[in-house]
């Protein structure tokens, strides 16, 4: 019998299996993922600071590319951010995982069911372990209300130098078409760059066709042309505005168990810390598992509700084509502030300054009716 299975091949197992890989050889473990890769199709891209020293000590080498700073840039002016940026590719994600995982991967492999001790394959085939985590990401919309941070990203090789030094974390000078929209561009080498077209909006659909169209004029604004797109993302990824905390039924890591920002929707600074704290159990039976899991999905959910509170000045108090002024206004704030808000860690002087500075984007009776409209 194998100590654990998990179920789903992405960001959040991925990154358990390299952790107990390096910490816990003696561990019996398999991941199943239904898809023919480990990571799917994703760029996970996130601040050192978001991280400890220690975490960041193992991860990097997981990293396609590292910056020591990036930019922002409103109407109101750019400006430059130190300390370092970095990004997962899930094409790189999926070859160094593959390479050390060995058997204990199972690809192109579908689940008919799953209980927390055993896992029945569609070939009918059962699998039992001692606890099996299920980390498939959400199998229907949330229950909470939300709204939306979608996205359409290309990573094209462009038929110029594109000029970027650092990556371009937010540009949102562009057209904000009823949402808070940004550009997003990541260089990976002097020609090759990944841009995504970004949406703070009420709903989840895209228009693909569209958002492509945007995309190259705003890089034929910039007197860019694209030779060849080697590959596209999407996605649309529930902001919550208020809600409780999911109810896990058997073991669950991932964004379906709640482990994400509130805010930015990024899951991989809670997926390390989650890692980490898995690999060093001393038991994985399911039945002790399952509420330590519950445990820390409740106390991640309750530290991100100032988030929340965020997220409902944004989506409820603000006027759409506005909501670029409330991130135009943050990030007017110091280093450390900023850090600490991507990291999810913001101190309560951190949450003075930022409800004093959002009190002059969003008027008063809108912010206040936004805050308690949606209860906590």
């Amino acid at each position: 019998m194998l100590d654990l299975i998990l179920v789903g091949g992405g960001l959040a197992h991925g990154l358990l299996a390299w952790r107990l890989l390096q910490l816990r050889p003696d561990v019996a473990f398999a991941i199943i993922e239904a898809g023919p890769t480990v990571g799917g199709n994703h760029t996970w891209s996130f601040h050192g600071s978001d991280l400890t020293p220690a975490q960041l000590e193992w991860l990097w080498v997981l990293a396609a590319k590292s910056w020591p700073s990036h930019d922002v840039i409103f109407k109101t002016g750019a400006r430059r951010i130190g300390g370092g940026y970095h990004s997962i590719t899930s094409e790189g994600f999926h070859w160094k995982l593959k390479e050390r995982l060995k058997d204990r991967l199972r690809l192109k492999t579908k689940v008919s069911a799953l209980t927390a001790t055993s896992v029945t394959l569609s070939t009918g085939e059962t699998l039992e372990a001692k606890a099996v985590i299920d980390g498939r990401g959400f199998s229907s919309a949330p229950t909470w209300p939300c709204g939306y941070q979608k996205f359409l990203g290309l990573d094209v090789e462009l038929t110029s130098p594109h000029g970027l030094e650092v990556p371009l974390l937010m540009d949102g000078r562009v057209e904000q078409h009823g949402a808070f929209r940004f550009v997003y561009l990541l260089p990976w080498d002097e020609r090759r760059v990944l841009i995504e077209d970004t949406y703070y909006a009420d709903t989840a659909d895209l228009s693909l066709d569209v958002l492509r169209g945007r995309i190259r004029q705003y890089l034929g604004e910039r007197g860019l042309t694209i030779a060849t797109v080697h590959r596209e993302e999407s996605a649309a990824l529930p902001i919550p505005l208020t809600g409780a905390p999911p109810r896990l039924e058997q073991p669950t890591l991932g964004v379906a168990g709640g482990f994400f920002h509130a805010t930015t929707g990024y899951s991989l600074p809670f997926a390390v810390e989650l890692a980490d704290a898995l690999a060093q159990r001393s038991s994985f039976e399911a039945a002790s598992l399952t509420p330590w899991l519950q445990e820390r999905a409740e106390r991640h959910w309750a530290s991100q509700g100032f988030f929340r509170l965020l997220n409902r000045m944004l989506f409820k108090g603000a006027d759409p084509d506005e909501r670029v002024r409330i991130f135009e206004s943050f990030y007017q704030h110091d280093e450390a502030l900023i850090a600490h808000f991507y990291a999810g860690r913001l101190t309560p002087f951190d949450v003075l300054k930022v409800l004093a500075r959002g009190s002059r984007t969003v008027p008063f009776p809108r912010a206040f009716k936004a805050s308690f409209s949606l209860g906590g």
